[in-house]
């Protein structure tokens, strides 16, 4: 009997070793298949900035963008919901629903603890934050995008073009600048033919700035086909220094005023520069074509789908 009894719980205990044993492997077996996946999905893909070529990865979930034209980019791509971060206080307000967003700190300032806990596949910056970007970089791949004032229309397109790259939506990037330069050719026709001279300029707390050809408001001219009222302002970010002496010398047919002090903040009181004296004795203030751009688009956006139609709607105004 107690061979027999001893016989029996041998056997009992190989089936249940053999069981544990085959819960073990397909536990391993599963485990393996995630993995396998998790690298199946991570790829990566080459791309051009403005820095140069650069590794990132092929559709990434979690973004962190510093860039409010490549923000509106992904937005309009349909891709807003990987956006994990952004520079929420310096949003523009035709982005308001990006507010619900981590802040990743200021729009010149990142914060590098904030993003480094966000854990994001992709960092999105422009020229205010490139004196981060070897930091960022440390946390996750980066990208540089900027607009090159010399090349305006050229830089954008090719932003657009490498975001659709990233987050596969070539094909829809590629339809959505068709529809633009539809638009940007329509407005460049218009000014041309309208033989009117236009002048850009910025102005913060009361002061002036005016800005020409291959500047930071550069696409008025090279772009949407403004002849320039003067062509001898020196191509710079910030601007010319002027007074409205010199808008009245220089005696544009439209003018466009950039309100920075709206855009960001500060004491507007000495802004309106539709009301001053000797702009109102200029052609573009007796035929009430000072036109106010909307700021926070001008200022803190540009380079994307949406703030090119915005800007486009924006110029139209000068010529109606």
């Amino acid at each position: 009997m107690k061979k027999k009894f001893f016989a029996i719980a041998t056997v009992m205990m190989i089936g249940l070793f053999g069981l544990s044993a085959c819960g073990d492997n397909g536990k391993t077996a599963k485990t393996n298949t995630s993995k396998t996946s998790e690298t199946a999905t991570a790829q990566k893909i080459k791309v051009t900035d403005s820095n140069g070529e650069v590794e990132v990865p092929l559709n990434p979930q979690k973004v962190v963008v510093f860039d409010n034209g490549s923000l509106d980019t992904m937005d309009a791509l349909g891709v807003g919901k990987k956006v994990v971060g952004a520079a929420t206080k310096n949003l523009p307000q035709y982005l308001k629903n990006y507010q619900k967003v981590e802040s990743a700190g200021g729009i010149k300032e990142p914060d590098l603890e904030k993003i480094n806990q966000l854990q994001p596949d992709l960092i999105i910056i422009s020229g205010r934050q490139r004196d981060f970007q070897e930091k960022l970089a440390q946390i996750a791949p980066t990208i540089y995008l900027a607009i090159d004032n010399a090349d305006t229309w050229n830089s954008t397109k090719h932003n657009i073009q490498t975001l659709g790259q990233i987050f596969d939506q070539e094909q829809t990037a590629k339809k959505k600048i068709a529809e633009l330069e539809k638009e940007i050719t329509a407005v460049k026709e218009q000014a041309s033919a309208s033989g009117q001279k236009a002048l850009v300029t910025l102005v913060n707390e009361g002061q002036l700035s005016a800005y020409g050809t291959k500047s930071r408001f550069g696409i008025v001219y090279d772009t949407f086909g403004f002849a320039p009222a003067d062509d001898q302002i020196k191509a710079s970010t910030h601007g010319q220094s002027v007074s409205y002496e010199y808008l009245l010398e220089k005696n544009p047919d439209i003018l466009f005023v950039v309100d920075r002090t709206q855009a960001i903040g500060g004491d507007t009181t000495n802004n309106n520069v539709a009301d001053n004296e000797l702009v109102q004795q200029t052609k573009a203030g007796k035929d009430n074509k000072v036109i106010t751009l909307q700021p926070d688009v001008w200022y803190l956006s540009g380079g994307g789908l949406e703030s090119t139609h915005l800007m486009i709607g924006d110029v139209k105004k000068g010529l109606e």
